[in-house]
């Protein structure tokens, strides 16, 4: 360093930005990925078309779906899919608000940067801010009872709001909350509603009005021989997690047969040791079997003649609900299969829906596994319908177990918006400006619902601030069909709580983070590996795995 040698500490290629030039190129990206979402938030938000590398294509205006499948490159981009990932896992909705909530607070936090205010100062301001708002959102929320059916109706349908189901959002909505009430249970007195005891099969043909809640499981799958009876009464069922095949041992072994007589016994001896596996399933009192793995077509015969109904390869989610539907323990030995393990249904049968055969089991008294079959006239369309349905389980689900709800429609932001800006001034300092700024950005959900409904987003700002200065207008938001406040409570705009403080505490804390970075030090990318062939055969698609021992590959 004396002599001016400069010293050279990272590889060649790599890229380096440092200082306010790393922080606003984070920004930049933060808010293309906000701006790419925008246009879909609200009642009258828009859908995108993406399509895949392999053309496949997919037609939504879910938030989280959207950045999933569009492949970003970006790092910090990619970050805000984080976000919406969180967002959807927790409560399912609220992903395009968290989104762009974010992404307008790093708006925010860069004009302050220009002003000279340190990212510092600006993310302990945020942090204020974000807590602040979340005890406000508290106060706001209303108490929801599991047993509310019409608030919750009102919850799913919001959350379906300005989707392609159209005229059908009651007719969803009632399937949806119908779907969480029946699997609601008390844990440690807590109440719990676990979604994925619900479980979604989707089927396109018929009307999205064919869709129904089957109080029961329903799997994509027929019984495996035909002579099998078409639909067992009061079945007893068996679920079984193993193959019912003669078992290959775990070495690899040779077995040498020289006489042709011995051949016929060695087959005699494999078909004996099937037909006692089916032996053990009819001493057990079984009707029907559901097997996890595969049934070897002499098992399938020997089932067929003892009138037994059997499924192969049911996948192991579907297992686990079959278990909550019937109450009915998986079994690995044949050996424990006795009449305590075996599970109830009313009635197990194969059904036809559109061009495939689907078994149903149905009828169980104490049933905590349901099943929403999915109709629609294309794929595009069942696929979404399942999407949306997917939200309005969440919602409900949440409103359930947490027992608050909240208005919709911008009313919380504007509340908060307001209510932030007056708390800032109580604080004081540099800080101050920070909170000010987290007050502004949470304007850009009200505006973005007005904008994207063809109103004027200031207009509609103007007019909603009046509103919540009055008296008793905390829950006034965006009509979007007039441009003019209306109350959301009447209205029947509601959201679970969740939702609201989800999004706010994730938005600001992706945007403090993101705010915290200085210094980007990106390394030379590797070059694609080679295409397979060659001496190696496949070698070359392990893309810089060889070598590498234990892997396991």
């Amino acid at each position: 360093m004396m002599t001016g040698q400069p010293i050279i500490i990272l590889k060649e290629g790599t890229e380096r930005e440092k200082g306010k030039g790393a922080v606003s190129n984070n920004i930049a990206a933060a808010r293309a990925v906000a701006d790419a979402v925008k246009s879909t938030l609200g009642p009258k938000g828009m859908d995108k078309m993406l399509v895949d590398s392999l053309g496949d294509v997919t037609i939504t205006n879910d938030g989280v779906t959207i950045l999933k499948e569009i492949e970003i490159e970006h790092p910090t981009a990619k970050m805000l899919v984080e976000v919406a990932k969180t967002q959807d896992d927790e409560v399912g909705d609220g992903t395009t608000s968290a989104v762009i909530l974010a992404g307008e607070l790093l708006k925010a936090a860069e004009s302050l940067i220009e002003s000279e205010v340190h990212p510092t100062i600006i993310v302990n301001g945020y942090r204020v801010a974000a807590a602040e708002a979340v005890r406000r959102l508290n106060q706001l929320a209303f108490p929801v009872k599991r047993d509310d059916k019409t608030t919750l109706r009102s919850i799913a349908r919001t959350a379906m709001s300005g989707r392609s189901v159209g005229g059908n959002a009651d007719f969803l909505a009632g399937i949806a909350v119908d779907a969480v009430q029946s699997i609601v249970e008390e844990i440690a007195g807590e109440v719990r509603a676990d979604v994925d005891n619900i479980l979604v099969q989707k089927k396109h043909g018929g009307n999205l009005t064919d869709t129904a809640l089957i109080d029961g499981v329903v799997l994509d799958k027929e019984r495996v021989h035909p002579r099998m009876p078409k639909f067992v009464r009061d079945a007893k069922i068996a679920l079984i997690n193993r193959a019912l095949e003669v078992k290959k041992t775990e070495v690899n072994e040779e077995i040498r047969i020289r006489d042709p007589g011995k051949l016929q016994l060695f087959l005699n001896e494999e078909e004996k040791s099937l037909k006692t596996m089916v032996d053990k399933i009819k001493a057990s009192g079984a009707n029907v079997v559901l097997c996890q793995k595969g049934i070897d077509d002499v098992a399938q015969h020997y089932l067929a003649k003892e009138g037994i109904y059997a499924v192969r390869r049911v996948k192991e989610s579907d297992m686990k609900k079959l278990a909550k539907a019937t109450g009915a323990r998986s079994v690995t030995n044949l050996d424990d299969l006795s009449p305590k393990e075996l599970g109830k249904a009313d009635l197990v049968e194969e059904r036809k829906i559109g061009t495939d055969d689907m078994t149903f089991v149905t009828g169980n008294k104490k049933a905590r596994a349901v099943s929403i079959l999915v109709r629609g006239g294309t794929e595009h369309v069942v696929d979404e319908v399942e999407r949306i349905l997917h939200d309005a389980l969440r919602v409900v689900a949440a409103a359930i177990e947490d027992g608050k709800a909240i208005a919709g429609g911008g009313s919380a932001e504007v509340e908060l918006s307001l209510g932030l800006k007056d708390y800032a001034a109580t604080i004081g300092g540099r800080e101050q400006l920070a909170i000010e700024a987290f007050a502004h950005a949470l304007d850009v959900i009200p505006r973005t619902l007005g904008e994207n409904a063809g109103l004027d987003p200031i207009d509609v700002l103007i007019k909603l601030r009046a509103e919540h200065g009055k008296k008793g207008g905390k829950s006034m938001g965006v009509n979007v069909m007039t441009g003019e406040p209306l109350d959301m409570l009447k209205a029947n705009v509601v959201e679970p709580l969740r939702v609201k403080t989800q999004e706010i505490e994730s938005a600001a804390e992706v945007a403090s983070m993101i705010l915290r970075i200085d210094d980007i030090i990106a390394s030379k990318k590797s070059p694609p590996p080679p295409p397979g062939g060659g001496e190696h055969g496949h070698g070359g698609g392990m893309g810089g795995m060889g070598g590498m021992p234990g892997m396991g590959m």
